[in-house]
């Protein structure tokens, strides 16, 4: 008589769990580090972190970041990277305020005519969206590797923000500007219903349009997706144009907020962008990326940097913590994608 063995239920349960915990982690780690991180931020400050008014200044600053981000993300997801971002927002910043700017302000450089601030908006986003083409254009055209391209463009763009302004901020902006970067609408930050609408749109392009499928195929498997018919060429420019038009508008958001225009802003801010995208899960490896993860992984970067500031930490070691998580995302994200057989 032959018998066939079982496993007891008993066995089968512990490993069940497991399976179930792993889902979890995968799906909400990315919350469950952000409220570790503001837990032990709030211990080394006795809870200063935890302060409304800090709360809402946190809340406020991760706008411009997580905008950047979600640009980010569109390129790291076709295997590509953009490292012009912070010197865009900073040529975005100075021509915008330029055209923001109060006629016969003291220091001004420039002498236009008052025009609506609907003029310098539309001009400051042209500026991002054209800066990102150009980055994506050299890019599909030459085959050239996006971080010489956006390496290049980084030094380029940060030059022609100098060279504009004459290296001086672009000060006495206009209150239908400014309100862009510290009005309200019902009690809500403009600047939050701005990242709000920019994480939908972001939302519906990766998942409801062809070209975010295309997006996403191309980094998943570059050599595939031409072979079924898409356009490598054009999901590039396609993609850095949207880089550089996220890029324009945090660069008004910054400059909106203090009232200012200035060549040097966001010097160092695409490693922030950087960040903050890989800690949200999207993978070097192509591919990879949702909005979610990446919204909540700009918040994390900026509770970081808050709970530094509130420590006295020097802006030197913010930057070293910022690479330290880099190597410690990607290593991980290696060990995964090795573990899925990418």
């Amino acid at each position: 008589m032959s018998t066939t063995p079982t496993v007891a239920p008993e066995e089968s349960r512990p490993q069940q769990r497991s399976v179930d915990l792993g889902a979890l982690f995968r799906k909400y780690g990315t919350i469950l580090v952000l409220v570790l991180v503001m837990a032990i931020f709030a211990g080394l400050t006795q809870g200063r972190s935890l302060e409304l008014k800090n709360l809402s200044n946190v809340i406020v600053q991760v706008a411009p970041i997580a905008i950047l981000a979600l640009g980010m993300m569109f390129a790291i997801i076709t295997k590509g990277i953009d490292l012009s971002v912070g010197s865009t927002v900073a040529l975005s910043a100075v021509v915008a305020a330029s055209l923001a700017q109060v006629a016969g302000t003291a220091g001004s450089q420039f002498g236009y005519p008052p025009m609506p601030v609907f003029v310098s908006v539309v001009v400051g986003l042209a500026v991002g969206a054209l800066v990102g083409c150009f980055n994506g254009v050299i890019i599909a055209r030459f085959r050239i590797a996006p971080f010489v391209m956006t390496l290049g463009m980084m030094s380029m763009a940060r030059g022609l923000a100098m060279i504009y302004s004459d290296g001086r901020p672009v000060s006495g902006l206009a209150s239908g500007f400014t309100v862009i970067g510290s009005g309200t609408v019902l009690g809500i930050p403009v600047p939050i219903i701005i990242l709000a609408l920019i994480a939908l749109l972001t939302w519906t392009i990766l998942e409801r349009t062809r070209f975010g499928r295309h997006v996403y195929a191309v980094g998943g498997n570059e050599q595939a997706a031409r072979v079924s018919g898409i356009n490598i060429g054009r999901v590039q420019v396609g993609v850095y144009t949207l880089i550089g038009l996220f890029a324009g508008l945090a660069g008004l958001i910054y400059a909106a907020r203090v009232d200012s225009g200035n060549p040097t802003l966001a010097t160092g801010y695409e490693l922030d962008a950087i960040t903050a995208t890989v800690i949200g899960g999207t993978s070097f490896n192509g591919g990879v990326g949702t909005v979610y993860g990446t919204l909540v992984g700009a918040v994390i970067i900026q509770v970081i940097d808050n709970g530094l500031d509130l420590m006295g930490v020097s802006p030197f070691m913010k930057i070293f913590v910022k690479g330290a998580i880099i190597v410690v995302a990607v290593i991980l994200d290696e060990r995964k994608n090795r573990r899925s057989g990418r």
